[in-house]
């Protein structure tokens, strides 16, 4: 999809309607041919399109009107979003505009009362960058009548600059971190989470107290959580939750400008435990999420698939798979279209293993939905995710005797990760592909001694202790077992001495 039709998708129909007004009266000759192209790319009419302009020596003015139509839809999404957005900040910085206006206009008074109430607001966000914009405007403005005194000013702008730059390093940091997971991801580079962590406070020169805030626990935890699921092994990552409860638990108070990172931070708890089989442990965050989802429209609809995935999660490893599957099902079908297309691809890749496990042929018609490359879910989901898609989607051909489809899925497998499986030391995954292909190639191996064995000790590994590493293994297991997967990823679930 390019560019412009992209930013189309984020309209409405009411937004486009507006839009089309916008144009409109922007509009100062009637040939103008912005609002057909408009409606071409709305209808995905490409024979309209190649009509727009006759001739192909046009080219240039047809790429020139796209362009046009973009910066106009860029203009207008710009003051949709000022206008419309009523969140604390925007108000600061709608004041500070107006501000600014009357010192222009030498209506000095209210303009320095505007500013106060401003300051105050940026202050309590937080909003450090805001915050130097107010108090930069204050100095220039400082020798007028009315205005505060200029050392006053001087000592809380020097004060706001070492926050400011406290708030820098830390976001270098996360950049840095977050590029060395996108090297783990895709590349294989082997790190440690623990080492990585301290040379990286150490070379931005970070003190223990600028880690004690929402902000910084939130991207602490967002690294923690995105590496353990590469390592798909949660106990990795104790020490940053049992920090991380330490810090809440301190917060006696909950600040509306730090609902974004208290929910996330909820989320990364309540997919701890649930990743470690501690599904009473993530209930209570669960519903602490959703207390505060609520409280807030933009951030109910924001977390709410996310939301909605852990608590189906929940619900299945516990005994409850009708629920779970309803609850997907229910999530699914109320998605919007400004739904983020990764959250729906989960709640999708979801409820395909769920209806797998239970031997539910709906697995298939879930499979078919699955629609994208593994170039683009390598590159939005990850490797892991990409990698156990494919894994899943040859047991279900294989679950429903595609036994053809399953084996070349297995071949083409073998042929796009086996490299990148070999350089991340992810031996096991080849391990398990091969103990599928022999079942697929000898479905009565499952009956025999060595070959049980071997599945069965995959269980006694600690990286292989995850639910969904186990609702893998549960597969192979139901082979031989003549149960549903789902029976045996249960038992696996309560009884860890099941291998023995």
């Amino acid at each position: 999809m390019d560019s412009l039709s992209e930013l189309i998708n984020l309209l409405n129909n009411v937004d486009k309607k507006l839009f089309r007004q916008f144009l409109q009266r922007k509009n100062k000759r009637v040939d103008v041919k912005n609002l057909q192209l408009l409606n071409l790319i709305e209808t995905d009419d490409i024979n309209g399109l190649k009509k727009l302009y006759n001739s192909e020596k046009n080219n240039d003015a047809y790429h020139a009107l796209r362009k046009r139509l973009q910066d106009n839809l860029l203009l207008f999404l710009s003051q949709k979003t000022f206008e419309s957005n009523h969140s604390e900040t925007y108000d600061a910085l709608r004041i500070l505009v107006v501000g600014r206006f009357l010192l222009e206009n030498d209506v000095v008074k209210i303009a320095f009362k505007c500013l106060d109430k401003a300051e105050r607001l940026a202050e309590h966000l937080e909003q450090f960058n805001l915050l130097n914009e107010l108090l930069l405007l204050k100095l220039q403005y400082a020798h007028l009548q009315g205005a505060e005194h200029l050392e006053t000013l001087t000592v809380r702008f020097l004060r706001n600059q070492s926050h400011m730059q406290r708030e820098a390093k830390l976001n270098m940091a996360y950049a840095f971190l977050r590029q060395e997971l996108q090297e783990i991801h895709l590349k294989g580079k082997i790190v440690n989470l623990t080492t990585l962590m301290i040379t990286t406070i150490r070379k931005y020169k970070i003190s223990v107290q600028d880690l004690m805030t929402y902000k910084s626990i939130y991207q602490i935890l967002f690294i923690a959580n995105e590496y353990a699921a590469i390592q798909q092994n949660y106990e990795l990552i104790e020490r940053y939750i049992n920090r991380t409860n330490e810090f809440m638990q301190g917060q006696s108070h909950k600040k509306q400008s730090y609902l974004f990172y208290h929910i996330s931070i909820l989320y990364f708890l309540a997919n701890f435990h649930l990743r470690r089989k501690n599904f009473a442990g993530s209930a209570p965050y669960l519903r602490e999420m959703m207390d505060l989802m609520v409280t807030d429209n933009s951030y109910y609809a924001l977390f709410y698939l996310r939301y909605q995935l852990l608590s189906a999660l929940n619900l299945f490893f516990t005994g409850f798979a009708n629920d779970g599957i309803a609850l997907l099902q229910e999530s699914l079908s109320n998605t919007k279209h400004r739904s983020k297309p990764e959250d729906i691809e989960d709640l999708r890749i979801c409820l395909t293993m769920f209806l797998a496990l239970c031997n539910d042929r709906g697995s298939l018609k879930q499979l078919t939905l699955l629609t994208r490359t593994d170039a683009w879910y390598e590159k939005r989901m990850g490797m892991l995710w990409t990698i156990r898609k494919n894994l899943m989607e040859i047991l279900v051909q294989a679950q429903f005797s595609n036994i053809e489809l399953a084996i070349s899925r297995l071949n083409s497998f073998r042929r796009r990760y086996k490299k990148y499986l070999l350089k991340t030391s992810e031996e096991r995954v080849l391990l398990f592909l091969r103990l599928v292909e022999k079942y697929l190639l000898k479905p009565d191996v499952a009956f025999e001694t060595l070959y049980r064995k071997t599945v069965l000790n995959l269980l006694g590994k600690t990286e292989n202790n995850d639910i969904f590493t186990l609702s893998f293994i549960a597969w192979l297991i139901a082979r031989w077992e003549k149960k549903t997967a789902y029976k045996v990823v249960l038992i696996l679930i309560q009884d860890d001495n099941y291998a023995q």
